[in-house]
């Protein structure tokens, strides 16, 4: 078996990439730079001018590559980086399959729950409408681009991804083990949160089970306040949870970026369910547990 990956040097496709390997199946990672990643044992590099002959005869391909969503301060510039760091390369994975002399069997493209905008208090499952800001027109074109590859196509709607190798955990673990974490604002948002075991068991779900196509939801099924998630975390780390960050902060240093973090999306995996997926962490505090306790 043989499965191509895009963003395979990021936090998902990092442990993607270990699942693999561990099944002995090969790997074949595409990056803009392949001698910066020759010494990862056990995976093939190629850069984008060879992607269609990586993806030809491959048992799937899975896309994930895009610049970090609040790595820095959204300015017009930042946010066109976004966008063109999304579309463009799903169309170049996408122009790639179609031009395969053998297409792969699957593909499967990085999404994001931020496709059903900022919902306060509505439960979204995969047959909810988009929303109408920024993030959700990005997320409809990006997964629009990926249906013209002609084979089963899957998009991978990714939640708030629960990983002490990077997005959002670390950025959080600093103060709250200094005592000075908290929720944001009153706490009231809701996270729809997945731990990175998941994240990676979903995607390879979707790679081995011809009946995984279309919309699917990476979040665990039980969303939590934001007020919740910080309670937790102060648990798992034996420190106290008591000191709120306000709002305005996040804007001042993310700009419209902060969205993302103040949004409220109670998202289910209704379909990932129902497809056959079994999550091995369905609960918050035991997420964090395992993570960082």
């Amino acid at each position: 078996m043989h499965v191509v990956i895009t963003g395979a040097s990021g936090l998902i496709g990092g442990a993607l990439v270990g699942q693999l390997r561990q099944r002995g199946v090969s790997v074949t990672a595409v990056s803009r730079n392949p001698r910066a990643h020759s010494a990862l044992s056990g995976v093939n590099w190629t850069n984008w001018d060879g992607l269609t002959d990586a993806v030809s005869g491959a048992a799937g391909v899975v896309h994930l590559a895009g610049e970090g969503i609040v790595d820095q301060r959204w300015s017009k510039a930042r946010k066109e980086a976004l966008r063109n760091s999304r579309i463009d390369t799903t169309r170049r994975v996408v122009t790639a399959i179609q031009e395969a002399g053998e297409k792969p069997s699957v593909l499967i493209s990085a999404s994001a729950i931020g496709y059903y905008g900022n919902q306060v208090e509505r439960e979204s499952t995969e047959s909810a409408p988009a929303g109408d800001d920024f993030l959700a027109q990005l997320c409809v074109d990006w997964e629009a681009e990926a249906q013209g590859a002609e084979v089963r196509t899957v998009n991978a709607r990714l939640g708030i991804v629960m990983s002490t190798e990077g997005g959002a955990l670390p950025q959080l673990l600093f103060p709250f083990r200094l005592g000075l974490g908290g929720p944001i604002g009153l706490g009231r948002a809701w996270w729809s949160w997945i731990h990175i075991d998941d994240a990676v068991g979903v995607i390879l779900h979707a790679l081995e089970n011809n009946q995984v196509e279309g919309a699917i939801n990476l979040t665990a099924p039980n969303p939590v306040r934001n007020r919740e998630f910080s309670s937790s975390l102060g648990r798992a780390l034996g420190r106290p949870a008591l000191m709120p960050v306000p709002p305005l902060a996040l804007k001042l240093m993310l700009g419209e970026g902060a969205s993302v973090l103040l949004a409220s999306q109670r998202i289910l995996p209704t379909r990932t369910l129902d497809l056959g997926y079994r999550f091995k962490f369905t609960e918050i505090d035991a997420a964090l547990q395992d993570l960082v306790a």
